[in-house]
């Protein structure tokens, strides 16, 4: 008689838990959040690739509209600064040491500084308003801190405490529906915004990479970045590709993450006494030269670079010059202070280099280009796993698998041995600082 009422009681108590909705409410609340995440990545890079044909239209209406640019892009550029200082603060660069310092800060206040719905809305309009002047940038990065943006803000609406592991979740969540790398997505969460595997985020990470995903591929259907690639090395020139890719590639990402945490540092401290106004002429002064830049390159370097990139992966040869053109206009653009990415311009450096490697030593451009993209995305970011995995899945190809990897390795060695701080992790130190600085700032009570 004693075990039905016991199993009675049990059931009594399940039915308790399973229809609570205080119990619900968070997941349902996470479920959404995980869920709008992939809805507005796929909104975000559609308004991204209108904004870019915007500006090659405008650019080329008339027999003197080439000649815009030297116009558009400056007056863009300072416009984007101006409203990223004063309406968006914080929503400045790429937005992954946002979202990297944020996880690093136990206060709420310090966290939605720096994450929230209005830095999220300011951070895509202002990187359409970027692409749409003619930018060196990306969407993805910027799609980090919305997702993230996103997630904190489900922490808050649906009273849930893992506010770490909920912005580890949103960072992943957003690299995974911007490029439709999913494996990416977490393995970008564990390497670079984390530096280390926490079991404890480990099913917020994949929930949110699996949700997002979804709603992704049911706006956007399945496909790969940049199409299916399926070249491997045949001959022993092709392996000297992994050589030359993996150092060369990972010597010009530390050059641009050294040169870009050294200038950042410089510029902080000159635009000092009057932020505001010297923000402006450094971002005038940037467009003008990614103007000139772009104008000397034929409109190459313009926007993203993916149109570049891919023709590089599909066999096309790009100009030898054309990373090193398309390197300072990213650079530039970066140091402007506008908001906006450096994933797909950097993979588009990448497509360059290799494609020229690929042209001087009679290779293959289609694998010179993603060894090269491997090679020079590991050494930007230090962080060898990312790049092996977000090439493999931007490009299907199976067939290069080893040199891939040996080549982001590589380029990932060679990034350490001449620069020892990753730059996203070096450019979250300074919003941390910030941070610090305001709360010390504070009356005492």
């Amino acid at each position: 008689m004693f075990i039905p009422y016991r199993n009675s009681k049990v059931l009594r108590r399940s039915r308790v838990i399973w229809g609570s909705f205080s119990l619900w409410r968070p997941r349902l609340v996470f479920w959404c959040g995980a869920l709008a995440i992939g809805v507005i990545s796929v909104g975000f890079a559609r308004l991204a690739d209108l904004a870019q044909k915007a500006f090659a239209s405008v650019t080329s209406l008339g027999e003197w509209a080439f000649l815009l640019p030297l116009l558009l892009v400056p007056l863009g550029f300072m416009l984007s600064a101006y409203l990223a200082m004063t309406l968006f603060p914080n929503s400045q660069g790429s937005g992954i040491p946002q979202a990297i310092a944020a996880r690093h800060l136990r206060d709420e206040e310090d966290r939605t500084r720096l994450l929230s719905l209005k830095i999220a809305f300011g951070k895509i309009v202002l990187t359409v308003l970027g692409l749409f002047c003619g930018a060196s940038i990306g969407r993805e990065g910027p799609t980090v801190q919305v997702g993230a943006s996103i997630m904190l803000a489900v922490a808050r609406f649906g009273g849930m405490a893992q506010a770490r592991g909920l912005i580890l979740a949103g960072s992943a969540a957003g690299i995974a529906a911007a490029f439709n790398t999913p494996l990416a997505g977490i393995v970008f969460a564990i390497e670079e915004m984390s530096r280390t595997y926490e079991s404890r985020a480990n099913g917020l990470v994949l929930t949110a990479v699996i949700l997002s995903g979804l709603a992704a591929l049911g706006l956007a259907g399945s496909y790969n970045y940049f199409g299916e690639a399926s070249a491997a090395p045949r001959e022993l020139r092709d392996w000297s590709l992994v050589l030359a890719c993996g150092i060369g590639g990972g010597a010009l990402g530390a050059a641009f993450s050294g040169f870009a945490l050294h200038f950042g540092q410089r510029i902080r401290r000159w635009a000092q006494p009057r932020p505001l106004s010297r923000m402006l002429v450094l971002a005038g002064f940037c467009g003008l030269a990614v103007a000139l830049i772009g104008l000397a390159s034929g409109g190459n370097t313009f926007g993203t670079g993916y149109d570049q990139a891919r023709g590089a992966v599909e066999g096309h040869a790009l100009p030898l010059l054309f990373f090193v053109e398309k390197l300072a206009a990213s650079f530039l653009s970066m140091i402007s202070g506008i908001p906006g990415g450096i994933f797909a311009p950097s993979l588009a450096v990448g497509a360059g280099f290799g494609s020229t490697m690929g042209s001087l030593f009679g290779t293959s451009i289609a694998l010179a280009a993603i060894l090269g993209m491997a090679g020079y995305f590991s050494g930007v970011v230090q962080a060898p796993m990312t790049a092996f995995v977000i090439i493999l899945e931007m490009t299907g190809d199976h067939q290069a698998v080893i040199p891939i990897m040996a080549v982001s390795m590589i380029g990932y060695i060679t990034s350490r041995i001449l620069s020892r701080e990753p730059l996203y992790h070096g450019l979250s130190r300074v919003f941390i600082a910030a941070a610090i600085r305001a709360r010390r700032a504070l009356p005492r009570s």
